[in-house]
């Protein structure tokens, strides 16, 4: 029985299927930002950044990468509880208590399930996109 190539056939569709470009609508903006540029004026509700880019947040904090979010189940779980718990520990609205949680994250020296217990600067663009994701998914009572 040779079904080897059937599995390999239907791994690489499954693959490419996964890689086809989507159809965007056109943007209605006149300026179009410097390819070298890695600010933005608005945080990213996706937590994902323009091809290469890193948005950052007039605050100067960092609220987008682009990058394929890399975290494991239980690591990006526990992100995902410590910026609930902290979020619900102060008043405001969800959305805007995530980028103040995504600073403290941020702080130089700053470790603990938030970030991977990794400071963030040691993180991978990947591992970054993860705890912004957890971060919003937080905001928005995505998890437990």
């Amino acid at each position: 029985m040779r079904r080897y190539p059937i599995l390999v056939t239907a791994a690489a569709a499954a693959l490419l299927a996964g890689c086809t470009p989507t159809t965007e609508k056109p943007s209605t903006e006149t300026s179009t930002p410097s390819p070298s540029s890695t600010e933005s004026p608005s945080p990213s509700p996706s937590g994902t950044a323009a091809r290469g880019a890193v948005q950052v947040s007039p605050g100067g904090v960092t609220t987008a990468v682009d990058a394929p979010a890399n975290a494991t189940e239980s690591g990006y779980g526990q992100a995902c509880r410590a910026a609930r718990a902290w979020i619900d520990g102060r008043p405001g609205e969800p959305a805007e208590l995530a980028e103040a949680y995504l600073k403290t994250v941020q702080e130089p020296g700053a470790v603990g399930p938030g970030s991977f217990n990794v400071a963030w600067a040691d993180l991978t663009p990947g591992q970054q996109a993860g705890v912004i994701m957890a971060v919003n998914s937080a905001a928005a009572k995505e998890c437990g």
